[in-house]
């Protein structure tokens, strides 16, 4: 491998970085083989390399600029109805208990999953311990929401329009496909490990990954189905497929930057090429927005993938009492029994979403601001 190469940073932030958080971002951007780094203004400390942080290389692959969760991303959709169908206290209540027996947040019953797509089904991971994997959790995963901050959201446009959206990614194939690769590749230094694009190691990662951001794509697609099925059955309201915007925001992918045929590593950050459709959400108690793409080169063309967090998980549950997230979660529909569950998640743990976009104004434009009407979240 080669020599350690001191990339250029390139920064779009809202306050100037953590001490914790520039420290990680200079120790990668001396690692072997890195061209260039982009940071996005969400950017907060994650282990090994920030979420937030977009790394270009010429030959090498990094999982850890990936992440466990690949293909984590969104998925919104329109419903024929407006949003004002939803202001009865009763429906809300049946549309979040519906949701909560529809999409699970960890497994399925084995004698009721979900079928993914035949070509998920049929296809064959790297090694037999990912497979038996597959064959064993993929089905009773599949369409299964996940904890932390992913969730299923209802919005309102600003027009009153009611629409969905879907936080969700891989599941624990991602993470075990990340950390069976790592385990494999080459320690570079400062607790990276790296597999050569070139290499059949570093082929059968590429495969693998791809596979997981498949079955994250179609996963959330089949939340999206199972929770339009809630919503029509209490509001007669359907979905409407051709108003549909899906983008993930931990990948790696091939892409020409420069002039230079690139490994695009995102890891919490949004691709956002010329006139890409993308899906910027804020916290479960703030707007979200759909944005377009303005092909930021310096960036690599990529964008923030949501607010970000400003609090740890453990500094949010040390500040925000169950009260007190009742106030912040004040006109928004949710499981208040959860309360305790979700004081971690709540709006004040995230950074102030507009500042992210003031940030990045000339990353992406908006082309739409949505209010959260109900936020369902599995616990």
């Amino acid at each position: 491998m080669s020599e350690p190469s001191r990339a250029p940073v390139h920064a779009w932030l809202t306050a100037p970085m953590k001490h914790d958080v520039s420290e990680a971002i200079e120790r990668l951007r001396h690692a072997q083989d890195v061209q260039q780094i982009a940071v996005m203004p969400d950017v907060h400390l994650a282990t090994d390399v920030c979420i937030g942080v977009v790394v270009a290389t010429s030959r090498l692959i990094y999982p850890q600029a990936v992440g466990g969760d690949i293909g984590c991303g969104m998925l919104a959709v329109g419903f024929d109805v407006e949003a004002s169908a939803l202001h009865d206290p009763g429906i809300a209540g049946r549309v979040l208990a519906g949701l909560g027996r529809a999409v699970p947040a960890r497994r399925r019953n084995r004698r009721a999953p979900i079928a993914p797509p035949p070509e998920l089904d049929a296809a064959t991971l790297s090694h037999e311990t990912l497979e038996a994997m597959r064959r064993k959790e993929g089905p009773i995963e599949f369409g299964t929401l996940g904890s932390g901050n992913h969730f299923i959201e209802i919005q309102s446009d600003e027009d009153g329009r009611l629409w969905l959206m879907v936080h969700s990614g891989s599941r624990g194939m991602g993470p075990a496909i990340r950390d069976h690769h790592m385990a494999h590749g080459e320690d570079v230094g400062a607790g990276l490990r790296a597999v050569d694009a070139a290499s059949d190691q570093g082929a059968r990662y590429l495969e693998d990954a791809s596979w997981a951001r498949r079955f994250a794509d179609a996963s959330r697609r089949a939340m999206a189905v199972e929770a339009g099925r809630i919503v029509e059955s209490e509001l007669g309201a359907r979905l409407c497929w051709e108003t549909i915007i899906t983008a993930d925001h931990n990948h790696v992918s091939r892409e020409r930057h420069g002039g230079r045929e690139l490994w695009v590593h995102r890891k919490g950050a949004m691709p956002a090429a010329l006139g890409q459709a993308g899906v910027l959400p804020g916290s479960m108690g703030s707007a979200s927005f759909h944005v377009e793409g303005r092909g930021h080169e310096a960036a690599l063309c990529s964008s923030a993938h949501g607010a970000g967090r400003a609090l740890s998980r453990t500094a949010a549950r040390a500040r925000v009492t169950d009260r007190e997230l009742r106030r912040q979660m004040d006109g928004v529909w949710y499981d208040f029994r959860l309360s305790d569950k979700l004081r971690d998640e709540a709006p004040a743990a995230y950074k102030d979403v507009k500042a992210v976009l003031r940030a990045q104004r000339d990353l992406v434009k908006v082309t739409r601001v949505l209010r959260p009407v109900l936020n369902y979240k599995g616990v």
